[in-house]
């Protein structure tokens, strides 16, 4: 058995791991076309680079099918239920920062917090017959947030596309989602709610709990974490 490491399979994500890997005297390479997801790892014997998705990340970590994994902790607290018994964060990588956050209509302009937001789901609610409609990919961490924040008579609609165009599409009132800077939601005339963020998220370097390790794998592991100097 070799020690696995998972890594996102394309874009910005996969070069930014590259870079801080390469950093650190670990090199990371694809092999083969874009389409095999297959790669190599120099630098600390016995890793074997896994190319995945980052959504798939979490779940490979929490079913013990790789050892260590690049993902962002949003997808990890999103997806795995009791997340922290399954994984641990090893150490935050300093890149695809970004924040889980609610926006409405910049045309709401008596709706800038959570008291506000559950007011207006309520007249919502009274005028039209049916809930207000928030779109998202994120169910449980959004769920969890506005329950915290005392929000009732809304409902979560799933998005899995652009999920700032479904106020303009009138598929959804409201958003949550991710965001870095801000630009597509004030394109698409959202505002963030003057609330802390729901989660602030970055890519992180996890590792499972759950997979199963040799002495070899273990003696692997801590040479890795020792070179990335973790």
């Amino acid at each position: 058995m070799t020690v696995k490491l998972g890594v996102p399979s394309k874009g910005r994500l996969m070069e930014k791991t590259f870079d801080w890997f390469g950093a650190r005297g670990v090199t990371l390479t694809r092999t083969g076309s874009e389409r095999e997801y297959a790669g190599a790892v120099e630098g600390v014997e016995g890793v074997d680079l896994v190319l995945l998705s980052a959504g798939e990340i979490p779940r490979e970590l929490a079913a013990g099918r790789i050892h260590l994994g690049v993902t962002g902790n949003d997808l990890i607290q999103e997806k795995l239920v009791q997340w922290d018994q399954k994984v641990e964060p090893l150490v935050p990588l300093g890149f695809g920062q970004a924040n889980l956050i609610v926006a409405v209509p910049q045309c709401w302009v008596d709706v800038d917090t959570l008291d506000d937001l559950d007011g207006a789901a309520a007249a919502f609610r009274a005028r039209h017959g049916f809930r207000m409609r928030i779109a998202t990919k994120y169910h449980r961490l959004v769920r969890d947030y506005l329950r915290r924040g005392g929000v009732a008579d809304y409902q979560l609609v799933d998005s899995q596309g652009a999920t700032e165009g479904t106020v303009k599409n009138l598929t959804a009132e409201a958003i949550a989602d991710i965001t870095s800077t801000g630009e597509t939601l004030r394109a698409n005339h959202l505002k963030i709610l003057d609330e802390p963020p729901i989660l602030e998220s970055q890519a992180t370097l996890f590792r499972s709990r759950l997979a199963e390790k040799s002495d070899a794998d273990r003696t692997v592991l801590r040479a890795l974490i020792e070179r990335l100097g973790v």
